[in-house]
C-alpha cells in the first residue's frame, strides 16, 4: 500500500465482526469524532458471519450497509471463504477490518485480501496464538501480557505483526478481568494502527510492518 498523498481520498475500511462490535465503536467513533479525511480512513460496510448481533446493530445504527455470510449457509467452507471475499471485495476496500471477526478466512479471501486484511489478537504474539490466548496466557504464569495487531496471513496468529500493547498480569487476576484489561488497550492500539495504516501507507518486508 503506497503513501497517501496529500489530499488524496481517506482509505476505505470494510470491517468484520462476530459479536458485540466493541472496536468496530471504537473506530466509528474516532472516524466522526477527527473526520474521515483528518483520521485517513472510514468505514464503508460492515460484515458478519451471524445475524442479530450488536456488531450490525452498530453499523445500522451509524447507517453503513451491513452483509452476512453465515458458513451453514454454503456446501463447503471453501464456497464460505469465496463469497465472503466476493461480498467484502464489491465495496472496494482498501483495508479489511477483523473486528472480533470469529471465523478462520481461506485461500478466496487471503488471495484477494493477503497484506491488507487487519486483526488483533489478546496476547504478545508470537506467545499463545490461538483461542484462548488469555487463558494460556495466565496458565502459564506470565507477568505481562497485552494484544497484538497484526495482519492476517494463512496460519493461526502468525501474520507480520504491525503494533503490540503491554498489559501487566497481576496476582488478583481472572481471565475476565484480564480480558477486559486487554481489551481497553486493544482498542486504543486498533484504532491508532489503522489510521496510520491509512494515513501514512505501509510495506511489508518479510515479517517487518514499515509503516511510512
Amino acid at each position: 500500500m503506497a503513501a497517501k498523498p496529500a489530499g488524496q481520498r481517506a482509505r476505505r475500511l470494510v470491517v468484520l465482526v462476530s459479536g458485540s462490535g466493541t472496536n468496530l465503536q471504537a473506530l466509528l467513533d474516532e472516524i466522526a469524532a477527527t473526520g474521515a479525511e483528518a483520521y485517513g480512513a472510514g468505514v464503508v460496510a460492515v460484515g458478519a458471519d451471524r445475524e442479530g448481533i450488536e456488531g450490525l446493530a452498530r453499523a445500522e445504527r451509524a447507517g453503513l450497509p451491513t452483509f452476512v455470510r453465515k458458513v451453514k449457509d454454503y456446501p463447503t467452507r471453501e464456497e464460505w471463504d469465496a463469497a465472503l471475499a466476493e461480498a467484502v471485495a464489491a465495496y472496494e476496500p482498501d483495508l479489511v477490518v477483523s473486528a472480533g471477526f470469529m471465523k478462520i478466512v481461506g485461500k478466496e479471501f487471503l488471495a484477494r485480501f493477503g497484506g491488507r486484511f487487519v486483526n488483533t489478537h489478546p496476547a504478545l504474539l508470537p506467545s499463545f496464538p490461538g483461542a484462548h490466548g488469555v487463558r494460556d496466557a495466565l496458565a502459564y504464569g506470565a507477568k505481562v501480557t497485552g494484544c497484538t495487531v497484526h495482519f492476517v496471513d494463512d496460519g493461526v496468529d502468525t501474520g507480520p505483526i504491525i503494533a503490540q500493547g503491554v498489559v501487566e498480569i497481576r496476582d488478583e487476576d481472572d481471565e475476565s478481568a484480564l480480558h477486559e484489561r486487554i481489551k481497553e488497550v486493544e482498542r486504543r492500539l486498533l484504532v491508532e494502527v489503522v489510521g496510520r495504516l491509512a494515513r501514512n501507507g505501509y510495506r511489508i518486508e518479510g515479517r517487518k510492518v514499515v509503516i511510512q
